[in-house]
């Protein structure tokens, strides 16, 4: 099953904190003392195999230096693109697109795809 960008934007700000899958909580847990009910394993949570994965498509996948601190102020440090904007004297928007763009690599990445950025860079279809 293909990520999809919300996967990855769910867990990219417990990207650095090794104790971090110990406090994300699975939506199938039941606290100590509480009566289970009928258990299936079809939804569970894959909360910490995608945190793995994130982690190493951020040591593999091919961010610039600007995308990589767009997504780590963005996501690790919680800063708003106006703020990372600041510091990179950039637009807001640009801030934006870097953010947007490291995501998406490390979507891509983790699909096993090729990142396209924008629609002109979509690869055209060959003649069947």
């Amino acid at each position: 099953m293909p990520y999809q960008r919300a996967d990855v934007e769910r867990v990219l700000p417990y990207l650095f904190d090794d104790e971090a899958a110990y406090g994300i909580k699975a939506e199938v847990y039941v606290e100590d003392g509480m009566p289970k009910g009928y258990s299936d394993p079809s939804k569970g949570n894959s909360v910490f195999a995608s945190l793995a994965d994130v982690r190493r498509a951020w040591r593999q996948a091919d961010l610039s230096l600007v995308e990589r601190q767009a997504v780590f102020m963005r996501y690790v440090l919680d800063d708003e693109l106006q703020t990372i904007a600041g510091l990179h004297d950039v637009k807001a928007s640009t801030a934006m697109r870097r953010h947007e763009r490291g995501v998406g690599k490390l979507t891509a990445w983790l699909n096993g795809e090729q990142y396209v950025d924008g629609y002109d860079s979509v690869p055209e279809q060959e003649a069947a």
